[in-house]
């Protein structure tokens, strides 16, 4: 190197990151032709990390705090470099800054229902979405695995690993608990620790933490989710002669509040008792004769008083049609 090169050349004495730009992850210091003075003060905040690396060679870590660039706080460096207590020259390394800010609200969610066995609805397709928050723990782990050379590695460039890591989890969760849908969707809390504490290792793998994780959700497809329903509103329908009696209470209130007043609380319970007429006989079999099956005269009869209960608004549609479904059943 000649002495015009020597004068002209630009050495480095600070090098900070003040994260100027949101979403950043990991941030190569930008170096160009320059080298850093034996001497040179390296400043990490609170919220940062920052690795040196020489010829692809990942040497010293430093956390928060303003360091002194030597031989002594450079031990790996200096032994990399096969330097003496008396270097005093410039050097040439790359130096990375990591963001170990918490990354908050990032989503996850199933692109298409993952197909699970469930063991009171048999094959079912799970739909699921939420948010997770992590930060990065490991800079050495991570810049190995994940970020690499890369002059800037931004959170959007792993949201995707990231939900795939997720889902996964789910999916192996769920099919290794053998927990019904109908408790996961009723315990999404419960199920969110599960998950946390399932995939906290694939984070720490890649060199991050899993701070937080929350289940927003978790549902059938439409399709599914309307058998469901009907199945339900079966269920409800179940002990008829109580359901009845919950349906004739009900429109007490409702009926004195309208037009009519004590009148209508009249035509409700009248209406009340009609019904627990019709799905007691419908139950025990004497509408449809002498046995659980009868003529279809005496199921359309049937599904004609319980089209009247419906009309009545006593019956929603779901808890008509599974009726009726049933009433059909029975023709012998």
């Amino acid at each position: 190197m000649g002495i015009f090169d020597l004068i002209t050349k630009q050495f480095i004495d600070v090098i900070q990151w003040v994260e100027d730009r949101e979403g950043v992850l990991a941030f190569r210091y930008p170096m160009a032709d320059q080298e850093i003075q034996n001497g040179a003060q390296l400043v990490v905040r609170e919220t940062q990390m920052a690795v040196f690396v020489d010829e692809g060679h990942l040497a010293d870590i430093f956390g928060a705090g303003t360091h002194t660039l030597d031989t002594q706080t450079l031990p790996i460096l200096t032994s990399l470099q096969n330097w003496d207590k008396a270097f005093q020259s410039p050097f040439k390394s790359d130096v990375y800054f990591f963001s170990t800010r918490q990354q908050l609200a990032r989503k996850w969610g199933t692109a298409s229902p993952v197909t699970l066995r469930d063991k009171e609805f048999g094959l079912i397709r799970l739909r699921g979405f939420g948010q997770y928050s992590y930060r990065i723990a490991d800079p050495r782990t991570f810049f190995q695995l994940v970020s690499g050379t890369r002059d800037i590695y931004m959170v959007d460039d792993l949201d995707e690993q990231l939900r795939g890591v997720v889902v996964a989890g789910m999916t192996d969760l769920f099919a290794e608990s053998g927990i019904p849908f109908i408790d996961m969707a009723a315990n999404q809390d419960e199920m969110a620790k599960l998950l946390q504490q399932k995939l906290a290792g694939e984070f720490t793998r890649l060199g991050l933490a899993l701070e937080s994780f929350v289940v927003q959700n978790l549902s059938l497809p439409d399709e599914l989710q309307k058998i469901l329903d009907e199945r339900i509103g079966m269920n409800m329908v179940g002990d008829l002669s109580r359901y009845a009696q919950f349906q004739a209470a009900r429109s007490i209130p409702i009926a004195a509040a309208n037009e009519g007043g004590a009148a209508g609380v009249g035509a409700g319970i009248g209406a009340g008792v009609a019904m627990g007429q019709v799905m007691t006989s419908a139950v025990s079999g004497k509408a449809l004769g002498t046995g659980a099956e009868g003529s279809a005269e005496d199921v359309a009869a049937l599904i004609e008083k319980f089209h009247d209960l419906k009309t009545k608004g006593i019956l929603t549609e779901a808890e008509f049609t599974a009726k009726k479904a049933e009433l059909l059943m029975r023709i012998s």
